[in-house]
């Protein structure tokens, strides 16, 4: 198997960052560690190996994936506010699936990046991505949430 495009690249960057985020929730892990575990074990390609063995991510780029990791650990409490304001009122957070949480907590990390792609771009990314992990409702309610988000994160965008 070739590598990806640059494009599926730094899809594969933002699934790695959702799945560190909810890594780093339930083992109460900090980001740093969380990081460098993925870096050591899940990112890049075993040698004599296509890269997708055991959970591995191997076309993500490192800086994109590091920064959303840090972004959203070091801001999560300011960022958790906004999604509380953005979730529907019978929602609450921690109703969300923890997958769902840290989807939504990456994607407000990247939107809260003023140096990052549009913003209809990182929405439309996450919103693929949460239809690889869930077939219900939740890619319809991450992209409400994080549509939300952009307007008031990057107003003059919309």
């Amino acid at each position: 198997m070739g590598r990806l495009p640059k494009t599926r690249t730094r899809t594969a960057s933002r699934v790695a960052a959702v799945q560190a985020l909810f890594q780093a929730e339930q083992a109460g892990d900090n980001a740093e560690a969380v990081i460098e575990q993925f870096v050591r074990h899940r990112l890049g390609v075993l040698a004599g190996q296509d890269g997708f063995e055991d959970g591995r991510i191997p076309d993500a780029e490192v800086p994109l994936f590091s920064r959303v990791v840090r972004e959203a650990v070091r801001r999560q409490d300011v960022i958790d506010p906004l999604l509380v304001d953005a979730l529907p009122a019978d929602w609450p957070l921690g109703r969300i699936d923890p997958v769902l949480r840290a989807l939504m907590r990456a994607g407000a990390a990247e939107l809260s990046m003023t140096d990052g792609p549009p913003a209809k771009v990182v929405i439309n990314e996450y919103v693929d991505i949460a239809r690889g992990f869930f077939t219900g409702p939740e890619p319809g309610l991450a992209n409400a949430v994080l549509d939300r988000l952009a307007r008031s994160l990057r107003e003059a965008e919309f």
